[in-house]
């Protein structure tokens, strides 16, 4: 009887241990499962090669580009991976010349909640995309405020991560850009110099923005008057490039470049050749942006040739283009001023959210009371203060508007009351910062842009329309059209007294050059400015000449 209750107690032992083991086995094998898993994932395809992949295509075909990573949105929800490729997707839209897309799929990116779990490499990227699409959109000093504040980060320039290394070389590569546009030429080849350091061969991007830092250097080097070192480098790029036949947007922009050299030297015919050749890598895909600088080029190539059919056929393809990227362009400014400021609205909400959030859990209901008297004390004291400032402000308006109203029948001649300033309207400091910036734009001579309008030139400046208006005509002592038709006319005007080259041109060619939109109102301003018509001036200039 006792044997058989020990022989059931050891078997009740012998099941129990048996249990033990498979549950640790059991243990043992999901353990191994989640290990195999997480190997495997780490196995498959890694995230920085299918975004370098992706980037290369930005160069092959923006469409293509546009597609493949859209398709990497769909299977990765890594809110980090996600931001890399739809910086890449708004890069792709941008070269296109679709900026208002562009601009679109920047702003999915920009939740305020989102942003600030983010790494500091992703809010430094988004950054940087900010900044692009600022440039993009000719808003150049937006773009250099947001550059300035990000290379004077000492975080961003000790990080040696290879990622970021790369938006390091990309902001340097963006800051000489902007000072290349101001003619600042030092400061352009000491920029991209500084990139270069932050990139090395480590994948397809680095070297891809390596061969754009020598294209925009040798594009520095020929505004520089040093044509045959700018040469030689575009020369050697194209050599470098064409060895991967699918760089198909780096060799179309190398061979505008080169274009130039010859164009300066005179050599129009080898020009013509050089951007045939560029537009064939491009022709049948949707770099619109660049397609319009070789449309240009070929067309005043052409001009110079005397070739009229291929002159009217590569204008009309430059006009019709154009026309369609300023008014794309001018939709994107709008669209970006509009989601910058929604987004610094909300940013503030969200900050101030989550400081009283912060404040709440780490301080008692005391401190919290006495903050909340404190700050009710500071509002209402600021809010007195701002009343009586708008109650001052707004006495001292009627009080110069009776001054202004009683010594209206004095003044005399009428003319003047026209271009008179309003001292209630802008202030001093602000005019001559205006006017200052002004002086700058007359001096890069932006006004020959046919595109330019007042909106634009205020987006540019950073200024408010209405009181570059107002300074313009007072200043100047007419509107902005009468402004900036007269800088174009005495523009033109100087080039006929100082460059005989000019004399040989036809009008309509002038007139294009100049920013006017036809020949007839190019004539119409210029008999307004100088008195006669663009031919008779032409004449009078070439007896003088051979006098």
């Amino acid at each position: 009887m006792r044997t058989d209750h020990w022989k059931a107690v050891r078997k009740i032992e012998k099941n129990s241990f048996f249990n033990q083991n498979i549950w640790i086995r059991t243990i043992q094998l999901l353990f191994i499962i989640l290990c195999s898993v997480l190997i495997r994932a780490q196995s498959g395809p890694d995230f920085t090669i299918l975004a370098d992949k992706a980037f290369q295509k930005l160069y092959q075909n923006p469409d293509e580009c546009i597609s493949y990573s859209q398709s990497l949105l769909i299977s990765d929800q890594n809110p980090e991976h996600r931001i890399v490729l739809q910086n890449i997707i708004s890069q792709a839209y941008a070269m296109k010349g679709d900026y208002i897309q562009s601009v679109n799929i920047y702003s999915q990116n920009e939740d305020s909640e989102e942003k600030e779990d983010l790494s500091y490499f992703l809010q430094a990227a988004g950054d940087y995309n900010l900044a692009d699409q600022y440039q993009n959109l000719d808003l150049f000093n937006q773009s250099q405020q947001i550059i300035s504040g990000l290379l004077a980060d000492r975080k961003l320039l000790k990080d040696d991560h290879s990622r970021m290394n790369v938006i390091t070389a990309k902001l340097y590569q963006l800051q000489a850009i902007n000072f290349g546009i101001n003619r600042n030429y030092h400061e352009d080849l000491e920029n991209l110099s500084k990139s270069d350091q932050y990139l090395n061969f480590s994948n397809r991007e680095n070297g891809i923005l390596r061969i754009e830092n020598r294209i925009f250097r040798a594009s520095f080097l020929m505004r520089q008057n040093k044509p045959e070192e700018a040469r030689y480098l575009l020369e050697s790029t194209i050599v470098l490039i064409e060895k991967s036949t699918e760089n198909y947007f780096l060799q179309a922009l190398t061979h505008e470049n080169l274009a130039r050299y010859y164009f300066l030297t005179e050599d129009y015919v080898t020009a013509s050749e050089i951007l045939e050749k560029g537009l064939s890598k491009i022709e049948n895909l949707p770099y619109n942006s660049l397609k319009a600088k070789i449309y240009e080029s070929l067309s005043k190539n052409y001009f110079a040739l005397h070739d009229d059919e291929k002159y009217h056929e590569y204008n009309k393809l430059y006009t019709e283009l154009r026309t369609r990227l300023d008014s794309s362009k001018k939709e994107g400014i709008r669209y970006i001023v509009k989601l910058v400021e929604i987004n610094q609205s909300k940013n503030l909400e969200f900050r101030t959210q989550k400081e009283l959030k912060k404040i709440s859990i780490i301080s008692s209901v005391f401190l919290i009371i006495i903050t909340g008297l404190l700050l009710c004390f500071m509002i209402l004291k600021s809010t007195r203060k701002d009343l009586k400032k708008q109650l001052d402000f707004f006495e001292k308006q009627k009080i110069q508007e009776k001054t202004k109203t009683g010594s209206l029948s004095k003044e005399v001649p009428s003319a003047h009351k026209a271009t008179e300033k309003d001292p209630n309207k802008i202030s001093k400091e602000k005019e001559n910062e205006i006017l200052q910036k002004l002086e700058e734009w007359e001096k890069e001579q932006r006004y020959l842009d046919k595109s330019m309008t007042l909106s634009m030139l205020s987006s540019q400046m950073g200024v408010n329309t209405k009181y570059l208006s107002e300074v313009i005509n007072s200043s100047k002592g007419k509107n902005f059209n009468g402004y900036i038709n007269e800088l174009r006319i005495n523009h033109i005007a100087l080039l006929l007294r100082t460059d005989p080259a000019y004399l040989n041109y036809k009008v309509s060619y002038l007139a294009e050059y100049s920013g006017f939109s036809s020949h007839s109102a190019f004539t119409t301003v210029f008999r307004s400015v100088t008195g006669m018509s663009p031919n008779a001036y032409i004449q009078e200039i070439s007896k003088s000449t051979a006098s």
